[in-house]
């Protein structure tokens, strides 16, 4: 055959740059900007600053090394989201303490936490329900469940990380929160169970082991983790339950659903992964 009639002959691929292009502008000004900090904080000598910049361009990485190791292609929406992530929480969040500057800061990784973990989670089962070597076969409804366990599994984990740090280390993650009422056994005068509500609770004084005292001036009881812990959950639980529904339509009717693909991870084909390499 002449090589004017090879079918080999095809239009040439798109550079990634054309098909990725807004992935990579992400990437790149997001990995300017930690770069620009991390030679900001050397200067200044903050050296946990230095740490925080390091561990995000670390973090940037993961996304393209998992795509390599476990031979999977992230959806741009899913890479993007999981970037401007972790830039909020540690860039953001940290190093422009933007946890105490907005205090729902927090509360929205958490819950963008819950959303993207189900996708995660929802990706790992859907990928083992379509391969014909693993003997799975789960309806939409468990794989909702399954994804929706996932999530909250990973918030529960990230919690317990966060009381660590806090309980051994010293360090503050699970943010006081203050409250004017509180309900507690430890006041019933008959030392028994029953709740005691103390209202209106305006300040918190600290007596020290020489017997001075410290009027703390917070116009309130410091809680110290208990409610951020909670509220992390619930919000982490909100997400995993939009997610987890947007999976179950999308599984009921496949390949009608416009939301779930730009963030569930699909395995590719072994012909692709041969080209690649």
């Amino acid at each position: 055959m002449s090589r004017k009639h090879r079918p080999t002959d095809a239009a040439p691929k798109p550079h990634p740059f054309q098909r990725r292009g807004l992935l990579y502008t992400v990437y790149f000004v997001l990995r300017v900007a930690v770069i620009l900090m991390l030679v900001a904080a050397v200067l200044n000598r903050n050296y946990e600053n230095v740490a925080l910049c390091v561990l995000t361009l670390v973090l940037f990485m993961l996304p393209s090394a998992f795509e390599r190791r476990l031979r999977i292609d992230l959806p741009d929406t899913l890479e993007i989201i999981i970037l401007l992530f972790i830039f909020a929480a540690e860039i953001l969040g940290e190093i422009q303490d933007y946890y105490i500057t907005f205090p729902y800061w927090d509360t929205m990784l958490h819950t963008t936490n819950g959303f993207l973990c189900a996708a995660i989670g929802f990706a790992l089962v859907d990928i083992l329900n379509r391969t014909e070597r693993v003997s799975l076969n789960l309806s939409p409804f468990y794989m909702a469940v399954v994804a929706f366990c996932f999530s909250m599994t990973v918030g529960v984990m990230w919690e317990f990380f966060e009381f660590a740090m806090d309980y051994f280390v010293h360090f503050d993650m699970q943010k006081d929160t203050i409250l004017n009422t509180i309900s507690t056994v430890n006041l019933d005068p008959n030392h028994g169970t029953a709740a005691i509500v103390v209202d209106g609770i305006q300040d918190v004084i600290l007596v020290l082991e020489d017997g001075t005292q410290k009027s703390l001036g917070l116009g309130g009881y410091l809680d110290i983790g208990i409610v951020d812990t909670m509220v992390d959950l619930f919000v982490n639980f909100i997400g995993a339950v939009i997610f987890s529904t947007i999976g179950f339509f999308y599984v009921k009717g496949r390949g009608r659903s416009r939301i779930a693909p730009r963030f569930i991870p699909k395995v590719l084909p072994e012909e692709k992964n041969d080209r690649e390499e």
